[in-house]
Parts: C-alpha cells; sequence; structure tokens
C-alpha cells in the first residue's frame, strides 16, 4: 500500500479518491509526522492525473479554523462551546417541541451531494423514521435534478453516465452542452484528446478554446438552440432511421416541435448561425463514436428538464443511446452527486431510486427499515421551495443541514440568508466554519473525507472505497454517529440507526434491492477486493454493469422515448433597467460555496476574490475597465466583483463565479425561478446592470 519508504520508515497510505467532484480520481494519502501528502493513483477516470484543487486537498485537514467542539448560541446570541450531550440534547429537545406544537413538517433536513452514499442513505432514513417529516431535499437539486428527470423520462432510469468514462477515449466527436471540464474537471480532459469537440457555452471557455466548433448561444436559449440542431439532423438526412423505428418511441411527437425551428429560426433567438448549427450536426453524424454530454449550462434553467430532453432527442435522432462507443450522458458535478440521489435525500424517493409515493416501494423499504409503511410521509418540497418558506408560518420552523451552505449557494441567497436566520431552530453539521453555521443555533462538528470510511458513487455509476488515513480529533464525531444519537434522543431503537459504515452499506443494499439503482449486490468487502462494480448490481456474483442500455432501455418496453419540448423563454429578460444577461459558473481554482477551497492557500491566493468577466466594449459604456470594482445588480439584489474584459464574451452577456461570500456572492442576484418539472432554479440567467461599486477599493 506504501507508495515509498523513506529513511524514517514506511509511510501510513491508503487509497481513496478525491473529495471534490464528481470524477473522483483515484489518490493515494500519506502521513508522516502528522503532515498528509497526496499523489494520484492509476485510477480509470484519471490515469494519475489530478486537478490543482485534488494537490491541496491535505491542506484543508488541519485548517487552522476546524470545528472541534460543538456549539450551542446562548442567550447573549454568541455561538459558544458546549459539551456533545449538551448540544444534542438542545437540538432533540427543541425538535420535540416544534413538532408537538406544529406537526411533524415543522422541522426539514437538507442534505449535500457529497455526502457517502451510507451518509445520504441514513439521513433520509432519520428524516422519515425518526423525525416523521416529509421535508427534507438536498443540494443535489441545485446541479443536476434537470438531467435527472429528463434522463429518466428518455431512458427509464438515470445515470450519468451510463457507461465508463475510459469509453470516451475512443470518440471521434463529442457535443458538450453547457460543461466547462477544462476547469470543473481537468482530468477528464485526457479522455478526449482525439475527439472533434463540439462547445456549447455562451463564454469562449478554456475548454472552448479547444473545441473544433465553438457555438455561442445567448444565455436561455438552449432550447431554441438544440431544437435547430434536431431539425439540421432530420432535413439533411442525418437521422439514423433504423435505430430510431427499432429502439425508440414518440419521434413524430417531438418532430412536430422540431419542425417549426429550423436553424435560421433558432439563429434569431440563439444567435448561433445556422451554418454551425449544421456543421455540429454534420461532425456528430460522420462520426462511428460519438456522444452527447450535458452539464450545468444546459441544465439550471426554469426549463432545464425540457433543455436536457431537446439534447437526448439530438442524440437519438443520430442513433447514439445504447450504441457501444457512443450515446448520451450527463456529467454530475458533485462528489457524490450520483449516489446522493439514488437513496433518499430527494423529496419525492426512497432508497435505491424508488418513488416515494410507490406503494409497493414504501412497503420493501419500510419492511427493512422495521417501520409501518403507513408511518412513512409522502412527496415533501424541493429545495428552493423548501428554503424560501423556512419560518415564514406556511413552512417548517426548524432545519437541519449536512454537508450544505446554502446561505452562499441557494439562489437569491440574501433572501434565503433571511429564512435561515428567522428559523426557530437551525443546526448545521460540518467540519469547518461557514456562512451557514454563523447562523447557525446549534454546530455539530463532523469527520472529513480522510478520516471516514464509506464508499461513493462516481459520475459513471461506480462504487468506490473512501477509506479513512487517520482519525477524526478528539471532539469530532461521524455523520453517522450524531443521526444515531439524535435518534436515539427522539425514541428511537439504538440497533436502528447503526454507526459501522460496513453495516449501513449492508443495509442501504438491502433497501435497494429490486429498484433502479441496485446495490443490493456490492459490498464493502467487494470493493476492497478491487473489484469494479457499477450498478445495476442484484447479487454477489453479479460482475455490475459498467453500460447500460446496450440491449434495452430501462421503460418496460424496452424502448427510449423522445420528449415534445418546446422553446420558452428565461424566467426573466433583459429591460431597460437591467439590460444585461449574467450567467454563474465555476473557476478551476474553487468548488461549490468555497466553504473548503477559500480555505486552502494556494487555491485562495490564486483567485481570491470573483472575477466580473465582461465585453471591453459593454464595460466602457457603463464606465468600467479592468481591475476595478463593479456592482453587478438584479431585481433581486448587487454584488460586487472584479472587472476582467474579455474580448470573445458575448455583448449582452456577463459572467460571475458563484464561490464566495458576503457581498461577492453571485447568488445575490441569481433567480430563484424553478423548472415545474425537476425543481431546479434559473441559475444561469439572470437580468443586471453593471456599474462602478462605489465605496469599494
Amino acid at each position: 500500500m506504501s507508495p515509498s519508504s523513506p529513511p524514517g520508515g514506511p509511510l501510513p497510505a491508503v487509497h481513496t479518491h478525491c473529495p471534490y467532484c464528481a470524477l473522483q480520481c483515484g489518490t493515494i494519502l500519506s502521513e508522516r509526522d502528522g503532515a498528509v501528502t497526496v499523489e494520484p493513483s492509476d485510477f480509470p477516470v484519471n490515469q494519475g492525473a489530478l486537478c490543482r484543487k485534488g494537490w491541496t486537498a491535505p491542506a484543508l485537514l488541519d485548517a487552522p479554523d476546524r470545528l472541534r467542539h460543538p456549539l450551542v448560541r446562548r442567550a447573549d446570541g454568541v455561538l459558544r462551546p458546549a459539551s456533545w450531550d449538551e448540544a444534542l440534547d438542545t437540538v432533540a429537545d427543541r425538535v420535540r417541541a416544534l413538532q408537538a406544537a406544529h406537526g411533524r413538517d415543522a422541522v426539514a433536513v437538507f442534505g449535500g451531494g457529497g455526502l457517502t452514499n451510507e451518509k445520504a442513505y441514513l439521513l433520509g432514513k432519520f428524516a422519515r423514521v425518526a423525525m416523521g417529516t416529509s421535508l427534507i431535499d438536498y443540494n443535489g437539486r441545485f446541479c443536476m435534478s434537470a438531467a435527472a428527470v429528463a434522463g429518466t423520462a428518455a431512458f427509464g432510469t438515470d445515470r450519468g453516465l451510463p457507461f465508463p468514462v475510459t469509453d470516451l477515449d475512443g470518440a471521434q466527436a463529442v457535443l458538450l452542452a453547457g460543461a466547462n471540464i477544462a476547469e470543473t474537471m481537468p482530468p477528464l480532459l485526457r479522455h478526449l484528446d482525439r475527439a472533434e469537440l463540439i462547445v456549447v457555452d455562451p463564454r469562449r471557455s478554456r475548454t472552448a478554446d479547444r473545441a473544433k466548433l465553438h457555438l455561442s448561444p445567448r444565455p436561455g436559449t438552449d432550447l431554441a438552440l438544440a431544437l435547430g440542431l434536431l431539425h439540421a439532423a432530420v432535413t439533411e438526412g442525418l437521422c439514423d432511421d433504423a435505430y430510431i423505428a427499432e429502439r425508440t418511441g414518440g419521434f413524430d411527437a417531438a418532430w412536430r416541435h422540431a419542425a417549426a425551428w429550423w436553424p435560421e429560426r433558432a439563429e434569431e433567438v440563439s444567435g448561433v448561425p445556422a451554418g454551425r448549427q449544421r456543421e455540429a450536426v454534420r461532425i456528430l453524424a460522420r462520426a462511428r463514436h460519438a456522444y452527447v454530454l450535458t452539464g450545468r449550462g444546459a441544465e439550471q434553467h426554469s426549463k432545464g428538464a425540457d433543455t436536457v430532453a431537446a439534447y437526448i432527442n439530438l442524440a437519438l435522432a443520430l442513433g447514439l443511446p445504447g450504441r457501444a462507443g457512443s450515446g448520451y450522458g450527463c456529467l454530475t458535478g458533485q462528489g457524490n452527486g450520483q449516489g446522493g440521489r439514488e437513496h433518499g435525500q430527494k423529496a419525492d424517493q426512497l432508497p435505491g431510486y424508488r418513488r416515494i409515493d410507490d406503494p409497493d416501494a414504501r412497503a420493501h423499504v419500510a419492511a427493512v427499515w422495521g417501520v409501518d409503511p403507513r408511518s412513512l410521509p409522502g412527496p415533501g418540497r424541493p429545495a428552493v421551495e423548501l428554503l424560501q418558506s423556512l419560518g415564514t408560518g406556511q413552512g417548517p420552523r426548524g432545519l437541519l443541514v449536512f454537508g450544505s451552505n446554502p446561505a452562499v449557494s441557494a439562489p437569491h441567497s440574501a433572501l434565503v440568508g433571511e429564512r435561515l436566520a428567522a428559523a426557530d431552530l437551525l443546526v448545521v453539521a460540518d467540519f469547518v466554519p461557514s456562512e451557514t453555521t454563523h447562523l447557525a443555533d446549534v454546530v455539530l462538528p463532523v469527520a472529513q473525507w480522510a478520516e471516514e470510511e464509506g464508499t461513493m458513487t462516481n459520475l459513471e455509476g461506480r462504487l468506490l472505497r473512501r477509506r479513512a488515513l487517520r482519525p477524526p480529533p478528539p471532539g469530532v464525531r461521524t455523520d453517522l454517529e450524531v443521526l444515531r444519537d439524535l435518534a436515539v434522543r427522539l425514541g428511537q431503537p439504538p440497533g436502528r440507526f447503526p454507526v459501522e459504515p460496513r453495516e449501513v452499506f449492508d443495509e442501504l443494499g438491502r433497501a435497494s434491492r429490486g429498484g433502479p439503482a441496485d446495490y443490493s449486490g456490492i459490498s464493502h468487502r467487494r470493493l476492497d477486493a478491487q473489484e469494479t462494480l457499477h450498478w445495476p448490481c442484484p447479487t454477489d456474483e453479479h460482475p455490475g454493469t459498467p453500460r447500460l442500455f446496450l440491449h434495452r432501455f430501462a421503460h418496460p418496453d424496452g424502448r427510449a422515448r423522445f420528449a415534445p419540448v418546446e422553446h420558452r423563454d428565461a424566467a426573466e429578460s433583459p429591460s431597460a433597467r437591467y439590460p444585461l444577461i449574467a450567467t454563474t459558473g465555476r473557476t478551476l481554482a474553487h468548488y461549490q460555496s468555497g466553504a473548503q477551497t477559500r480555505r486552502v492557500p494556494e487555491l485562495n491566493a490564486g483567485v481570491p476574490e470573483p472575477v466580473l468577466e465582461i465585453h471591453p466594449d459593454t464595460a466602457a459604456r457603463a464606465r468600467l475597465a479592468d481591475g476595478m470594482l463593479a456592482r453587478i445588480s438584479s431585481a433581486r439584489g448587487s454584488a460586487v466583483a472584479r472587472v476582467r474584459t474579455v474580448d470573445s464574451l458575448r455583448a449582452d452577456t456577463v459572467f460571475l463565479p458563484f464561490h464566495f461570500p458576503g457581498a461577492y456572492r453571485a447568488n445575490l442576484i441569481t433567480n430563484p425561478a424553478a423548472d415545474p418539472r425537476s425543481g431546479m432554479p434559473e441559475f444561469k440567467v439572470a437580468a443586471v446592470r453593471v456599474e462602478p461599486a462605489t465605496g469599494w477599493t
């Protein structure tokens, strides 16, 4: 196991995975004299490479402000240290009091896409059994929900990539719709070295710089563009008619909508020249091995599910999904974004990707949990609605947060901050202080990635072992221990909430048995034996399913479904007061709300503040120049960022990263308007104006 043996003796080392994105690069962690170092392993997805975040991840383990003991807000309004018994008793007493006065849904739970499978599973069980609340959702609602809805409708089940990442090595053409992988998951680029890239992005991103063809639509018009691409495929005779007839259904209905979106009309709406649309389709159609991959840029819209469906329609028309060496996939973002959405954190879901309103699913899971199916609550509220209703009288009075920082990551974050502050009870379990812990009544310090055992499911549906290099610091507990200790205080028998990850995973497997995401044949033992296992894996002898849909899709008739979708405008359009469109995204140095990466000196030194990307002509009209601080205002509020002019950016568009707190929060301006099908908020389109930020330096 040890990568090297220095004179002082061998280094204790473990093979594990990066704590950040869903690529889950393989790493080897070593410790000597209290210092942890990392090196990449030759894992298939990263092949010995890491991005800057992966290389610097150990710095977070010993962050100077690491949470090491519980905190309780005292009568003077200050968070002060407390014992674990006092903190947990406080939480349990206040949960009981709120539920006694206002009903079971008086307290909600909010989870995260970075939690291990074991933690995500037990959190869902805790909410529905120990608390009896229907109100549980998670921050994955902000990341992958639109693609999950569209993928399930099209294929019968949702797995980000229904094929291994290494299949992309043979791609001859790849369309990336709204994915800037050069900054969000750089090691993935090495799998696309031989492909002709078509990148759909309003910005000329680092990924677009590598593309053969860059399509730059006006933000909010991806759906019109995707309809134009399908129109070109049909009218130029590039569709795979035999595949459509043999393996799909619903093409005629989808075409009735797309028929009105000839490329020239799509150009009028999106700004992408009709000739480039046709060229993109020709590149895909002439390739023997081609892929269509979507990311957050296509998904984070009030019509996100329909937009992803339109790209899936294009892939189906070309005969790509379920064909060896080709396909459609969603580039899942968060570390356990795939597993986190499969085992009960979502408002409408039970483990195994089962629906909570399915009587058979309720009966199966209730039997595993040892409870009456009638005691399980029904569907709850998706994240945006849940957070905005907190403390209003129409929503929950209390909230328990595990593995998320909604004070920064939620859209219209000023309003969310007000709602968090107005709650009668806010409890946050985390390992470093965050903008959400600052608002909490109780803060519970928990273990982080190199201090715990468990499993993750990466973007290709592969189960991975997270291994502990060292124990948590004294005074810190695991999330599983916290959930068990709270459940017991709420009247549950201790055995119902195990704390050993292997035991929790085995129960998760039983609960998922027979469901779309069936883990029942997977175990820590098999993973420790280095078996490569993708779900579904229904028995101990089953080899797992690295490639879905090769013979049939997951609908009862085995066919994929085209979706009849129509373009519609974004929830808000530019106006005289707010003439520009702001879109948001990630940078290479930071991750999610930045609560982790802003604590890594090397990363923070490289990108210490947000940068507003703006076209030079647009900047000049606003009296802005490079290096100035700009105020970016929408109907919801204002954010501040440093100006960087970019010649290649659309003149009607500005870009902000979303990793920063306080007045630098991009989500102060974003629109919480949600997709009716998935609950995804519209992070990618906000009508704004820009001006000098007076009074700032």
